[in-house]
């Protein structure tokens, strides 16, 4: 079978996967009734919360959208034209030294171009009050995240050149099972590598706090191994919290922030979310989801850059030659930005059930709705953000469509009668009284960063050429 042929097949045996997951696991319809109009924010942000929300998105966004637009540029001309070629044939030692050594000289070049954006937006996060962390550390931790961009990025690209030289033609069907693989170990690995890099952990500590979370993860039927405390207020004041792993290795993470500066009754109802992330295994979800995606991008990329008939194997239009990697960078990242619409919006689903659960469990809609007016106040949240951008880029529904939700459980509280307490809620009841002692046991996390769900959108020192490269996005 040729190349392309093999390309082809790999391509839709991923895309019938990637299918066939999606319709089983996500939630397409997870608001009961149906979607609903998203609140008023003059009912719950003043005027000049609005307006500060709206000056703080305008130009982030530019920063943002000119740093990715810049990098696409860079990408585009050293990948697409002779200069990438150049550049790699100036490289030393053989095709495994030359590719690493490629991926860190594209990647160091697209940082350094770029990095007046992020400074910007950096001075921008800093003007409005949202980050704690000095410049020396914000620069310690964009240097680790270079790092990891270069690790990551040079494995992947490994795994595709060294197996399209030693397979010319079935490269496809070996390299995108191998990459989904990583996928998966990447999953359970990632967290001993990278977390520390950027936080501790230390377990919540005993407590009526931690013995209602416990109580509640025992009332949604959630194997929780722990729950875990993660530093962040040393970097940024946004709050968060999200859930990792599976099996034997989920946890629940949530910021120190949250626990220090907001109510039980609010933080009850954040890690209420993130047990339904748990009960209904989204971070094995979005796992599989993320494997049969990147052996779908291994059978467009080998349609893509399918060699040309010279009678080389290693000639320059293929994946096997290192000269190539540039166009390979170029074409990931133009990739990952097309698939953002798709994976977000998957994500966004995902989270709205979340949020759904949540108010289902806790029956708290008051105390989701001072969160959510929180969480918006503390990251500067755009509160009516275009329609166009957050379809494209928003990973989290808005904070009105979250707020109607709450909106929408107190009406139904409204005309429905009071159940009858049951044998567990008094259980419930009485445990929060008496707080009995909760097991500790601190566990690793198991999740890619893109499928780690954070409770809201998050800071994250992490480039777009990574994120491509992931081929998964929460």
């Amino acid at each position: 079978m040729s190349e392309r042929r093999t390309s082809a097949a790999v391509a839709l045996v991923a895309a019938a996967v990637f299918v066939v997951l999606a319709v089983l696991w996500v939630p397409w319809d997870p608001v009961p009734g149906g979607a609903l109009p998203a609140a008023d924010p003059s009912r719950y942000f003043t005027d000049a919360e609005i307006a500060r929300g709206e000056d703080f998105a305008r130009w982030a966004r530019v920063w943002s959208w000119s740093s990715l637009a810049v990098s696409l540029v860079l990408l585009s001309l050293l990948g697409l034209t002779r200069a990438g070629r150049a550049l790699v044939g100036r490289l030393p030692g053989p095709w495994w030294v030359q590719v690493p050594l490629a991926v860190a000289a594209v990647e160091v070049v697209v940082r350094l171009l770029t990095l007046p954006f992020a400074v910007l937006l950096r001075r921008h996060v800093l003007e409005f009050g949202l980050s704690n962390q000095a410049w020396g550390a914000f620069a310690v931790d964009l240097a680790k995240s270079e790092a990891l961009d270069v690790a990551v990025t040079s494995l992947v690209v490994l795994v595709l050149v060294g197996c399209a030289r030693r397979w010319p033609r079935a490269w496809p069907a070996v390299a995108g099972p191998s990459l989904a693989a990583l996928v998966v170990v990447g999953s359970l690995v990632y967290p001993l590598v990278v977390e520390p890099l950027f936080n501790s952990f230390t377990p919540l500590p005993e407590g009526p706090l931690r013995a209602r979370i416990l109580d509640l993860a025992d009332r949604e039927g959630v194997d929780v191994d722990d729950v875990l405390v993660a530093d962040a207020s040393r970097r940024t004041t946004t709050l968060n919290a999200y859930v990792s792993g599976f099996g034997s290795t989920r946890r629940v993470v949530v910021y120190d922030n949250l626990v220090d500066d907001l109510g039980e009754d609010e933080t009850v109802s954040v890690v209420a979310h993130e047990l339904s992330h748990a009960r209904h295994r989204d971070v094995l979800g979005g796992t599989t989801l993320g494997a049969a995606g990147a052996a779908l991008g291994v059978g467009l990329l080998g349609l893509v850059l399918s060699r040309r008939r010279t009678g080389d194997a290693h000639d320059d239009g293929g994946v096997a030659h290192p000269g190539n990697v540039p166009r390979l960078l170029a074409l990931v990242a133009v990739a990952g930005l097309l698939a953002s619409p798709v994976q977000n919006g998957i994500s966004r689903q995902v989270e709205t059930r979340a949020d759904v659960d949540a108010l289902r469990v806790t029956d708290d809609p008051d105390a989701f709705v001072a969160l959510q007016q929180q969480l918006a106040r503390r990251s500067a949240a755009d509160l009516t953000p275009p329609a166009w951008s957050h379809w494209w880029f928003g990973s989290h529904p808005t904070t009105m469509a979250r707020i109607a939700l709450a909106e929408s459980r107190t009406a139904q509280s409204e005309v429905q009668p009071l159940p009858v307490a049951t044998a567990s809620q008094v259980e419930l009841k009485m445990s929060r009284m008496l707080s009995p002692k909760a097991k500790t046991m601190t566990t690793i996390r198991a999740a890619m960063p893109a499928i780690r769900r954070p409770y809201s959108t998050a800071e994250a020192p992490r480039s777009e050429l990574l994120r491509a490269a992931s081929m998964m996005r929460r």
